[in-house]
């Protein structure tokens, strides 16, 4: 958080989470702000606060990068957070014309079970690689096609 601050960044963490007693679809749910869990109970979702958050924040962004859903998003009550973000995305892309990536194999595999992911820009399996490649690391079969 002190690096973004200095670089002049600002990192939207959730403010709200929905949280659950069990890792289980027939837990107890409740909605609390994000420093206020329980013992005993495991953030499991962002609340919705958190999504309208991100929309805001989000809304000028020219190019966006999904690398990890929100949260447990197989179990449905668990899964509007990364639902939320994936519609978030895909509207950016669809009506602004927003270049979105998503990376990783979790990440692809909510956009596509939202049923949005040909509104993305591009959808890739290779999450760790991708933000490797970001980071400006040589990826080996990169170059191994590079030597070739």
């Amino acid at each position: 958080m002190a690096k973004a601050e200095k670089l002049g960044k600002e990192i939207l963490l959730p403010s709200d989470i929905i949280i659950a007693d069990a890792f289980s679809a027939e837990a107890n749910t409740q909605v609390v702000a994000a420093d206020a869990i329980p013992d005993g109970w495991m953030g499991l979702d962002n609340g919705p606060a958190s999504t309208a958050e991100q929309k805001e924040f989000l809304s000028d962004c020219k190019t966006l990068i999904m690398n990890g859903p929100m949260g447990v998003f197989e179990i449905e009550a668990f899964s509007k957070g990364t639902f939320g973000i994936v519609d978030i995305l895909a509207d950016l892309t669809k009506e602004k014309g927003a270049v979105t990536i998503i990376g990783g194999g979790d990440s692809v595999a909510a956009t596509e079970l939202s049923g949005r992911a040909g509104d993305m820009s591009h959808i890739s399996t290779g999450g760790g690689a991708s933000l490797e490649l970001l980071e400006g690391k040589v990826l080996p079969g990169v170059a191994a096609l590079a030597d070739k």
